[in-house]
């Protein structure tokens, strides 16, 4: 089964123009060694969860960047920022800031509000900024290619943070299907499951659907944009999705299903809801299947407060949480053998993008595959709304 993902690096192979990473900024000085060239300054735009949990610390820790601005009103959220990225970083009120002076920027990182992810990301381009857009990068695939679109037009990255194409699990997956160790995949069932059974509030669980909230489009954003990149595009797409907690409203147990092209089916499951957490991949092949449980690690290490060093261990899993491979026995019962599982690395798609940008290196996550996934997005929401199965 060919893969997507493309090499060990976790960049895509694929993509159009506005993966080449070609780009009027970052362009370098034409010196091979980044180490010798100045850090592109990056401009970050939201630090709330995504901002401070996942890109800030992605990016500092990244050869070739550095943060330089950090766009936030919250004087909590500002000291919080400058305790952690040092005294030099620099504050702006509002994007606005970031276009008078795009000129002494390299590159802008959406990490705001999902609905505000398609104004900013079109008022960088313009400012002839490249772009890196926390997911979805928007509520429709129509506007994901717009965007793209723009991104052409004006030769500049436009890159979408799919952070878990670099998860342990679906690293070592890729790897399995690269060896042809499981044969020709079947059935692809993925589970990113959760127990809160009280909601949080705040936009991501909104009812309204200027939000772009709910599982639909937050977890899902991930199962579905996986199972494209690892098993090719949708043909077909069927779905379930409730509103199952009191006081929620927006949905909060959803269940996608996709034929794709190639004949694979993958079962998707997200879910606020779920008391006993199923495995995160179950894979089904002609010669044997990969059953994998618990989360790759990183994003709670991040959360904790760790950061990745380069040329230290980062993202590693211990032997008791593997895998198993195997035929025709329970792996809880002791059938098959333990995979190995390839450590996480996130760092890996910051590290495309400055290669990206440095050095005309392909776009890590183009905007025109995750167009792809909002396709199946919109085609679940309407399954379900209406009880049918979508032909894509």
């Amino acid at each position: 089964m060919e893969s997507m993902t493309g090499n060990s690096s976790g960049t895509s192979s694929s993509g159009n123009s506005s993966s080449s990473g070609s780009s009027s900024r970052g362009s370098g000085s034409g010196v091979s060694s980044a180490g010798d060239r100045a850090p592109l300054k990056v401009g970050l735009v939201g630090y709330g969860l995504a901002g401070s949990v996942f890109h800030a610390p992605l990016i500092a820790a990244t050869e070739g960047l550095t943060l330089d601005t950090v766009v936030t009103s919250n004087p909590e959220r500002q000291a919080q920022a400058r305790a952690e990225h040092g005294e030099g970083l620099r504050f702006a009120a509002s994007p606005d800031e970031l276009w008078e002076r795009a000129d002494d920027l390299d590159l802008i990182v959406i990490a705001s509000p999902n609905k505000t992810h398609v104004s900013i990301a079109t008022a960088a381009l313009k400012a002839g900024l490249p772009v890196v857009v926390d997911k979805p990068v928007a509520g429709t695939a129509a506007e994901a290619r717009e965007l793209a679109a723009l991104a052409d037009e004006r030769g500049l990255l436009l890159s979408v943070f799919q952070n878990r194409r670099w998860d342990n699990d679906f690293r070592t997956l890729d790897a399995l299907l690269k060896s042809g160790d499981l044969g020709d995949v079947y059935r692809f069932e993925s589970r990113f499951e959760r127990w809160r059974p009280q909601p949080k509030g705040g936009w991501r669980e909104s009812g309204d659907p200027q939000e772009i909230g709910g599982l639909l489009y937050d977890l899902g954003s991930h199962v579905v944009d996986q199972a494209l990149a690892l098993f090719g595009p949708a043909v077909s797409v069927y779905a379930e999705s409730d509103v199952r907690r009191a006081g929620a409203e927006a949905d909060d147990d959803t269940f996608i299903a996709i034929t794709h092209a190639n004949g694979v089916r993958s079962h998707l499951y997200v879910s606020a809801t779920t008391a006993q957490l199923g495995p995160r991949f179950r894979v089904l092949g002609s010669r044997a299947g990969y059953v994998k449980y618990g989360l790759d690690p990183q994003e709670a290490a991040l959360r904790d407060g760790e950061r990745p060093v380069a040329g230290q261990p980062w993202g590693v899993e211990d032997e008791s949480m593997w895998g198993r491979v195997g035929a025709g026995e329970s792996p809880l019962t002791g059938g098959g053998r333990p995979q190995p599982t390839l450590d996480g690395d996130y760092p890996a798609f910051y590290a495309a993008v400055a290669a990206a940008l440095h050095d005309g290196a392909p776009n890590p996550v183009p905007a025109t595959q995750a167009a792809d996934a909002l396709d199946v997005l919109e085609a679940a929401r309407r399954s379900a709304r209406d009880g049918v199965t979508v032909t894509l």
